[in-house]
């Protein structure tokens, strides 16, 4: 019995049925536990990716760097930035980069230098977006990293590689370059965590934009160091510099890095780490390069440049020149030529948005020439380029290198020709030579060469706009020679100006004011050179006199133009004398911009400015007169409205403004002769001038009899008080006429009673006008006919009235 009644209760207890109560308090308080237990025990989803960051960081300092052949496995055991890579169809790892990420990742500063297209952007990009998904940075903690670069367009191309490589990541970027809206970057960039920009525009942010700032920076990298920490970005980059934190990790790229002690010590480096990739190389351009140079006139060049696109129509060539205006000079020039090859043009002086859609249009095509300045000779990679032609000497050597970097990217080959002038060649050859540059002198087919010069001529005389550019072209190329440091290799005097002009189509070389003055300045130091030593009263003040640029009066034999030119020269005397010697003039708009780049602070040492106050402002009272308007508008090119009416034949009977026309009757010529005349044509001007000027000088005492009897009138209405006055009525009311107002035609009339008479008549003709009556002694008219002709002509005129 006993044990049939445990069967039961076992049955009963173990049945969760029958006991439901007992087993839900159980399975409540194991529950109860096991939540516990995988509190305790479990970590969220953010502490298990810092774990595994932080045993990554971990192995970085046990491996050496010249294990790391393969880092892009290790970082793809971070999610995003390995599918980032492979997307982008980056594998395996560059030089630069094997040596510098390692580095990068440990947090300390390198100095990396390595040829031209081998991989610098990534060496820098990766680390940045390592090093902020290790801090896990969020849009709350502001600005984390720092890029800055020399021009907007490796700005642009490292801003489309960095949404390439981290578009998985929740980093936001930003682009901060000028010729964008400055409004809606300062409503953004306080919350863009990683920003590429140009040195201007940062400064400007950081000047005017409140909620800006940089307090929290954790890396600063310099793209092409070298060029930013040149002496045009000084000022500049010390500004920005003071305002970022000293704690930031600091990296430098270039093709031609610096070491210099200066510019390290600006920067705040801590100990860098200097990663020089090619320094023991042989050469200091890559393998694939082929590199020529030849030896043409300057007058040659634009011949060579059309036979040289003739003979590559289906190739990819960039074309380097010194200067904008001979990029849209001959960009216009070569566009109309047609050479059979889409021609770009890409230069500082377009607005953004096309230097943007220039670009881009580039680097789809695949053949076409551009036309470039030196913004496109840094970092820009362009695939598949086949020439790099250096229509003008670069700089310098290093200027040079970042050239031909534009062709032969990794692994690829290119070719580039550099055209020199017989004065540049020894020097610049000499500079390659020590950058362990190799290049080959080839010579030119003369047989395949163009002439293209009777074409320009064409052209500049059909189109005035074409002759103004081609004289600022002239102009600005002689400027950029003339300011280049090296001497050895660069004489402005030594070139040929009148062929170089005939070159680019024009018929006479423009004046260049400061050559001349240079010239000046030339040769009267060579002349202080032989002297003594000793100057005497005299001699100073024939030197102040060249010092302040006084040009000397014994120079009448000069033409109109010349003097005009002088006119203008002696608006600009207070401006300072490097600016004067740039060629400043009020019609390049473009070139007042870098005006402060190029002036230069002066002491007066001999006090020529308290000299010579007094004559500035006598100059200044004789600037301003309606000769010096018209010219500046001539200049400005303001055409003016012109009226012509026509009659019901066709024929124009009146034109406005008035054309000067031939007074003087044109003489039959014999039929015999052929050709014209020059001496008859000469006497025709000489006659026409002499009856114009006659013309011109009647105008002008008229005007001054005019203007001497306006103020008579004025006076005369001053003295009249308040009296009586009456109102005028039209001609033919009835009123009786009194003969006596009729003129005397034997008296002569001065031009102030004509001018009397005149206002009378006109006053009489509107309605309702008052005037003050004048009292006036009436005297009887002489008339010169009898009594009887009066009467019947006072008769007659009362009859009409009537």
């Amino acid at each position: 019995m006993r044990e049939k009644k445990s069967k039961e209760e076992t049955q009963i207890t173990d049945d969760p049925v029958k006991n439901f109560e007992k087993w839900k308090r159980k399975y409540n308080k194991t529950k109860k536990i096991v939540k516990r237990v995988q509190k305790t025990t479990k970590k969220r989803d953010w502490e298990v990716e810092r774990e595994n960051i932080q045993k990554l960081v971990g192995n970085l300092d046990y491996l050496h760097v010249s294990k790391f052949t393969c880092i892009f496995l290790i970082l793809m055991m971070i999610l995003f930035m390995s599918s980032g890579l492979l997307e982008a169809q980056y594998r395996q790892p560059t030089e630069i980069q094997r040596q510098t990420i390692g580095f990068t990742l440990q947090g300390r500063d390198v100095l990396g230098a390595a040829k031209t297209g081998s991989g610098k952007t990534l060496a820098f990009l990766i680390p940045i977006l390592e090093c902020l998904y290790r801090e896990q940075w969020t849009a709350m903690d502001g600005l984390g990293a720092l890029i800055i670069s020399p021009t907007r367009e490796l700005a642009y191309q490292i801003y489309e590689v960095l949404r390439k490589v981290g578009k998985n990541h929740e980093f936001s970027a930003g682009l901060v370059i000028g010729g964008k809206d400055l409004k809606d970057e300062s409503e953004k960039i306080h919350r863009t965590n990683i920003i590429i920009c140009t040195p201007g525009r940062l400064l400007q942010h950081m000047d005017e934009t409140a909620t800006f700032h940089a307090s929290n920076l954790h890396m600063l990298v310099l793209d092409e160091a070298d060029r930013i920490l040149d002496m045009g970005f000084t000022d500049t980059l010390n500004a920005i510099v003071e305002n970022l934190p000293t704690t930031r990790q600091t990296l430098l790229f270039s093709a031609t890095q610096t070491r210099s002690v200066r510019d390290l010590a600006r920067l705040s480096l801590k100990n860098p780490e200097y990663v020089w990739v090619h320094e023991q190389a042989k050469f200091s351009t890559p393998a694939t390069l082929e590199q020529n140079y030849v030896v043409c006139e300057l007058h040659q060049k634009v011949n060579m440049l059309f036979s040289f696109m003739r003979n590559h129509l289906k190739k990819k060539i960039i074309v380097f020149f010194a200067c904008c205006k001979e990029v849209q000079y001959l960009f216009r020039v070569f566009c109309r030529l047609r050479p059979g090859i889409s021609i770009l043009a890409l230069h500082g002086k377009q607005q953004q948005m096309k230097r943007v859609e220039v670009y881009n249009d580039f680097v789809r095509k695949t053949s076409a020439v551009l036309f470039a300045t030196d913004i496109a000779a840094r970092g820009l990679d362009f695939p598949a380029v086949n020439w790099v032609l250096q229509f003008d000497c670069p700089e310098d050597a290093n200027t040079y290198i970042h050239r031909v970097g534009r062709t032969a990217r990794y692994k690829e080959g290119g070719e580039a020709l550099l055209v020199l002038l017989p004065s540049e060649e020894n020097g610049m050859i000499a500079q390659l030579q020590e950058k362990k540059v190799p290049i080959n002198k080839i010579k030119v087919n003369p047989e395949k060469l163009v002439c293209v010069q009777q074409k320009l001529d064409a052209f500049l005389a059909q189109e005035k706009e074409q002759k103004e550019r081609a004289q600022r072209c002239f102009v600005s190329y002689l400027r950029s020679v003339y300011l280049m440091k090296n001497k050895g290799v660069f004489d402005v005097f030594q070139l040929k100006l009148p062929e170089y002009a005939m070159s680019l189509g024009l018929a006479v070389a423009p004046r260049v004011r400061f050559l001349n003055k240079a010239q000046q300045q030339k040769s009267g130091v060579a002349q202080d050179d032989g002297a003594a030593g000793r100057m005497s009263e005299d001699e100073l003040k024939s030197f102040k006199a060249q010092l302040k640029g006084e040009c000397s009066k014994s120079q009448s034999s000069q033409s109109e133009e010349e003097e005009e030119d002088d006119d203008d020269e002696e608006e600009k005397e207070s401006l300072k004398p490097a600016a004067l010697l740039c060629g400043f003039n009020e019609e390049d708009e473009d070139d007042q911009k870098d005006l402060d780049l190029l002036t230069v602070k002066r002491k007066d040492v001999f006090n020529i400015n308290e000299e010579s106050q007094d004559d500035e402002a006598k100059n200044k009272k004789q600037k301003e007169s309606k000769f010096t308007d018209a010219k500046k508008m001539q200049k400005r090119n303001f055409k003016v409205n012109t009226k012509k009416i026509f009659t019901e034949d066709g024929e124009v009977v009146q034109q406005w403004p008035p054309l000067q026309r031939a007074v003087v009757p044109d003489e039959e010529e014999d039929e015999e002769t052929s050709g014209i005349n020059v001496e008859a044509a000469k006497e025709r001007l000489r006659k026409e001038d002499q009856e114009f000027d006659k013309i011109e000088y009647r105008r002008k005492i008229k005007d001054k009899h005019r203007v001497r009897l306006t103020k008579a009138d004025d006076d005369d209405d001053d003295d009249i008080g308040d009296e009586e006055e009456v109102v005028a009525y039209l001609s033919g009311a009835d009123e009786e006429f009194d003969p006596s107002t009729l003129p005397d035609p034997d008296k002569k009339r001065s031009f102030s009673s004509e001018d009397d008479d005149s206002d009378d008549e006109v006053q009489q003709t509107q309605v309702g006008r008052k005037k003050p009556r004048k009292e006036s002694t009436a005297t009887p008219l002489d008339t010169g006919l009898s009594l009887a002709e009066d009467e019947e002509l006072v008769l007659h005129l009362l009859g009409s009235h009537s």
